[in-house]
């Protein structure tokens, strides 16, 4: 069977899938007027995690969002079977409270986000998400809209190139890899995986590729990132979705790379600390705490699921339950 037909269920193994239902379920449960509760898988993906929260919840309605139409194609033909407990959106994931308030009508219970490239789009080599496989570099969530990895390479002024990399790759070498790429590009602009992979491999110096893995990861990383807009997707993303949930309803959020998990440790302290400025004796009511932390720390895949599925070593999980409405939170609920 070709890659491109295997089902979604043949694709993807779901990251940590029995501790996200563990940390959300207790918050899924009918309103107070009866009305079913809502989860909002927000990175859909294949659907793995939004079919187990549908097979082991009584009632739940999942609202999935993703930016890829192919996913939606393929989630949508796994999740046939649950009818309209499954409702499918075409969206980025900021902007989850407009969908929250055009297709719920109302706070939800739950709220998932599975951060990062998925493995239908690292699976389907002509994507461009892989350094392991020679494609076109396109690397675009939503193949249909948007600037490619290449147009990136072949119009940014060789300083932004080198922004991007440290910025968003973290790579040392970011100055490096820039100055070649904008020297190639004068006589022929990159247009492959592979000859960006062998064009990062000579930029580094020997000593510095020993270790570490593919030297060219951080910087596909960064082009990822940057052409789908995804850090600031995300900062946008999860204030809307803690503003998007009801209170005692949960949020779990898994990260793959420091910084998507630094801006979730970010959101998350922020609302479980009490925000009284300083010299005011009294903690008022608008300054307590409107999240509870449900993790201490971010979890890791345990040794045996990382062997079994070696796509979940990276991932940081973070899980937070809201406390109780804020004044934008209240204003919200009353439009």
């Amino acid at each position: 069977m070709a890659a491109a037909d295997r089902p979604a269920a043949d694709r993807h193994v779901p990251v940590l899938l029995d501790r996200c239902v563990e940390l959300l379920a207790p918050a899924l449960v009918p309103a107070a007027d009866g009305a079913p509760p809502v989860l909002v898988d927000a990175t859909l993906g294949l659907g793995g995690h939004t079919e187990a929260f549908l097979e082991r919840v009584p009632g739940l309605v999942v609202v999935g969002l993703d930016r890829d139409t192919q996913a939606l194609t393929l989630a949508g033909e796994r999740l046939a079977r649950f009818g309209e407990r499954f409702v499918p959106v075409h969206t980025v994931y900021d902007r989850i409270h407009e969908v929250v308030a055009d297709r719920v009508g109302r706070p939800v219970q739950g709220v998932l986000m599975d951060l990062g490239v998925s493995s239908l789009q690292l699976d389907e080599v002509d994507r461009g998400f892989s350094y392991a496989h020679d494609a076109p570099l396109d690397m675009r969530m939503d193949a249909s809209a948007g600037i490619t990895a290449a147009e990136v390479l072949d119009t940014y002024p060789e300083a932004e190139i080198t922004r991007v990399l440290r910025e968003y790759g973290e790579e040392r070498w970011a100055a490096r890899i820039a100055q070649r790429v904008v020297r190639r590009r004068e006589q022929e602009p990159l247009r492959r995986t592979g000859e960006l992979v062998d064009l990062v491999r000579a930029a580094i110096p020997a000593a510095a590729r020993t270790t570490g893995g593919n030297p060219a990861k951080r910087t596909f990383q960064a082009l990822r990132i940057e052409v789908n807009g995804e850090l600031a997707a995300l900062e946008r993303a999860l204030p809307a979705a803690v503003e998007s949930l009801a209170v005692g309803g949960r949020i779990a959020v898994m990260a793959y790379q420091s910084l998507e998990d630094r801006m979730v440790k970010r959101t998350f302290a922020a609302g479980a600390t009490v925000s009284t400025p300083a010299g005011i004796p009294v903690v008022r009511e608008e300054d307590q705490p409107y999240l509870r932390l449900l993790t201490r720390g971010a979890e890791r895949a345990s040794q045996a699921e990382q062997e079994h599925n070696p796509r979940s070593a990276p991932v940081r999980l973070r899980a937070a339950e809201r406390l109780r409405a804020t004044p934008d939170h209240r204003r919200r609920r009353a439009a």
